[in-house]
């Protein structure tokens, strides 16, 4: 059995319920919920709200949810409820789930003085910095010349027609598959998400502007605009707060966790062989 349950992890990711509930999907006439979707995936979003992601992410994750359900459904129209297999899963999986019921008490327990939130907030503010970003799009080509020729289109453009006419463009030409349907957009990133060529051409970019010649990387050749900018900042306290209090809770639990599991282990007879 796993040391640390999935009860501590949804401490520590943050998982919650939303009960305002959007239909974003049917299949096979049963309606899929974005609850549904963001709780499914909570542990992997780690504390992101599914609601927020780019458009495009969101669609993978719906896709995989629903190819999850219709292998449930097949599951059950194959009867393997009945199966043996199955049945060996359910009690290991009970055993398992009551094992997180004992760990969810002890959890449920520990109570952590705001003193101390405050203080390791105090304590350790460097690691509670929101570095520059800016968010930008971006057209991918193979060729300069042909980047050369995007740049000559959008160069006398600026405002609201720059960014249409450079997501049109995107949508048609760009070879960077994770953008291209999304008019080039890639969100925002800091200096170290991008390859270096890429981050220096976007961060020395006035917002609301192009790169003037095309950037060559690995990938072939961008034209980047730049939408907007963030300097450098000090995360707010009470911004971090629950996500400090939630770790120091979970390490909390991991001493006691242990502590209980060593005293069960003194006072048990135990015989190797």
């Amino acid at each position: 059995m796993k040391k640390i349950s999935l009860v501590a992890a949804a401490l520590v990711f943050g998982v919650a319920l939303n009960v305002n509930a959007a239909t974003i999907a049917t299949v096979n006439g049963k309606s899929i919920s974005d609850t549904e979707v963001n709780d499914f995936f909570a542990p992997m979003l780690r504390g992101q709200d599914f609601k927020t992601l780019p458009e495009n992410q969101k669609k993978v994750l719906v896709q995989q949810y629903i190819i999850q359900d219709l292998i449930l459904q097949d599951a059950k129209k194959q009867n393997l409820e009945k199966d043996p297999l199955y049945k060996k899963e359910l009690d290991r999986a009970k055993e398992n789930i009551l094992v997180n019921v004992y760990q969810e008490k002890i959890l449920n327990s520990i109570k952590v003085d705001s003193a101390k939130v405050k203080a390791f907030y105090d304590q350790n503010k460097d690691k509670y910095i929101r570095p520059a970003s800016v968010q930008a799009k971006h057209i991918l080509v193979s060729s300069e010349k042909e980047a050369k020729e995007i740049i000559n289109e959008l160069k006398n453009l600026k405002g609201k027609a720059l960014d249409n006419k450079f997501s049109e463009i995107a949508k048609a030409k760009s070879i960077d598959p994770g953008s291209r349907n999304q008019g080039g957009e890639l969100g925002w990133f800091d200096q170290s998400t991008m390859v270096k060529p890429f981050t220096d051409a976007a961060f020395a970019l006035k917002n609301g502007t192009i790169t003037t010649t095309p950037v060559k990387t690995n990938f072939g050749y961008h034209i980047i605009l730049k939408e907007n900018s963030r300097a450098r900042e000090q995360i707010k306290f009470n911004d971090v707060k629950k996500g400090i209090e939630n770790g120091l809770k979970f390490e909390e639990f991991k001493k006691i966790i242990n502590q209980k599991g060593q005293e069960l282990l003194n006072n048990a007879k135990v015989e190797y062989k």
